[in-house]
C-alpha cells in the first residue's frame, strides 16, 4: 500500500504558509514526522505507521494532522526542519533514525519524541537507558549490531567458497561502526579474511570499490540512512563487481542487493504509532520503556542471485519471508 497523497504533499509543502500550517483546521492534534530519506523510499513504512493510527482512531486530515519533513538524503536539513516542527507547535515528532531523532532532542525538551527505528539509542545519547529512557524521547530499536552476525552467516551459507568479506561501513555514526566490528568478528569466526572500508560521501562509493580490486568474495553492507539513500548505486557496483552483497533492509534488496535480515520497519512503524497514540492520550515518554524488535525479517533476491550464477539453499527460500522473482 501507498500514500497518494505523499508527493503532493510534499510539493505542496513549501508553498504553505508556516503560520496556516500551524493551526489544524479540525483542531486536531499534530503528529510532526521528521525523515533522513524521501517519500516514495518510505512509503512502506509510511502507510503501516498512518494505518495503524486509522485502527486506534486517529485518521488524517480529520482526528490528527501530519506535518511531513522530508530530508531526502540531505542531513544538514535535519536540524532546519525540526526546528521549524517546533514552531509549528507540534503535539509529538516521529522520527525514522537517529540522526533525525538527534536534531529533535536539540530543538526541543518538551515536545515529546518517538522514534521508530534507531540502531542505538543508549549509546547515541538519544535515550538514558532502555528501561528508562528519561526526558522527552522514547521509541523502538532496530538492533542492527545484534543482527550483524545472522547477515555474516547468511552469506557464508549462500556463497560457496567463502573466504574474503568486505564491509562498507560509514562511520560517521557509532552504530554502524559497532556493526562493521561485529561483521568482522562473526566472519573472522569463521574463518574468513576481512577488508573494511569506510566511505563518507556518495561521490566515493564508486572508489571504494575500485579500491576493492578482486579482493573479496562478497559484501557486508552496514545499515544506516547515507547508504539506504544510496541503495541503487551500492548494488549496482556490487552487481559489476559480481559480489554477493548483504544489507540490514528490505529496500536495499528491492534495489538489487541479494539479501537482507534485520527488523521489520512497516512493523516497527505500526508499533511506533501505538506509541504516539499513548503519548496523544496522555503518557509521558519518560515513562515508556524503549521497545526492541520482535519481527525479523529475511529477503532474498532470486533475479540477482541469478545475475551473479549463485544457487540460493533450498533451505533459506523455504525461511525466506520474501523472495523476489
Amino acid at each position: 500500500m501507498r500514500r497518494r497523497d505523499f508527493t503532493a504533499l510534499v510539493g505542496a509543502i513549501g508553498a504553505w504558509p508556516l503560520v496556516a500550517r500551524a493551526q489544524s483546521p479540525t483542531n486536531a492534534p499534530i503528529i510532526g514526522y521528521l525523515s533522513p530519506d524521501s517519500a516514495s523510499a518510505q512509503s512502506q513504512w509510511n502507510a503501516a505507521f498512518v494505518r495503524r493510527l486509522h485502527e486506534l482512531g486517529w485518521i488524517e486530515g480529520r482526528t490528527v494532522e501530519i506535518e511531513y519533513r522530508w530530508a531526502e538524503g540531505n542531513a544538514e536539513r535535519l536540524s532546519e526542519f525540526a526546528s521549524e516542527l517546533v514552531r509549528l507547535n507540534v503535539n509529538v515528532i516521529v522520527t525514522s533514525a537517529t540522526a533525525p531523532t538527534i536534531a529533535a532532542k536539540r530543538a526541543t525538551s518538551q515536545i515529546p519524541i518517538v522514534f521508530a527505528a534507531s540502531g542505538d539509542p543508549v549509546g547515541s545519547g538519544v535515550v538514558a537507558t532502555l528501561a528508562r529512557p528519561s526526558g522527552n524521547v522514547t521509541g523502538l530499536s532496530i538492533q542492527s549490531v545484534d543482527a550483524a552476525s545472522k547477515r555474516v552467516e547468511l552469506l557464508h551459507d549462500v556463497v560457496p567458497n567463502l573466504r574474503r568479506l568486505a564491509i562498507l561501513n560509514n562511520g560517521d555514526t557509532p552504530v554502524t561502526t559497532r556493526e562493521a566490528e561485529e561483521a568482522q568478528a562473526a566472519a573472522r569466526s569463521l574463518g574468513l579474511a576481512v577488508a573494511t572500508l569506510d566511505v563518507r560521501r556518495a561521490d566515493d562509493i564508486a572508489s571504494a570499490f575500485a579500491e576493492l580490486n578482486g579482493p573479496a568474495d562478497a559484501l557486508f553492507v552496514t545499515t544506516s540512512p547515507f547508504f539506504f539513500n544510496s541503495r541503487l548505486a551500492v548494488s549496482a557496483l556490487a552487481l559489476k563487481a559480481r559480489l554477493p552483497s548483504a544489507y540490514g533492509l528490505r529496500e536495499e534488496v528491492l534495489a538489487g542487493g541479494l539479501l537482507s535480515y534485520g527488523a521489520s520497519f512497516p512493523d516497527l512503524f505500526r508499533r511506533a504509532a501505538e506509541l504516539v497514540d499513548r503519548i496523544l492520550r496522555g503518557a509521558k515518554p519518560a515513562d515508556i520503556p524503549v521497545e526492541q524488535p520482535t519481527k525479523f525479517d529475511l529477503v532474498i533476491n532470486l533475479k540477482t542471485a541469478k545475475a551473479l550464477g549463485l544457487p540460493i539453499p533450498h533451505n533459506l527460500l523455504v525461511l525466506a519471508d520474501e523472495v523476489i522473482e
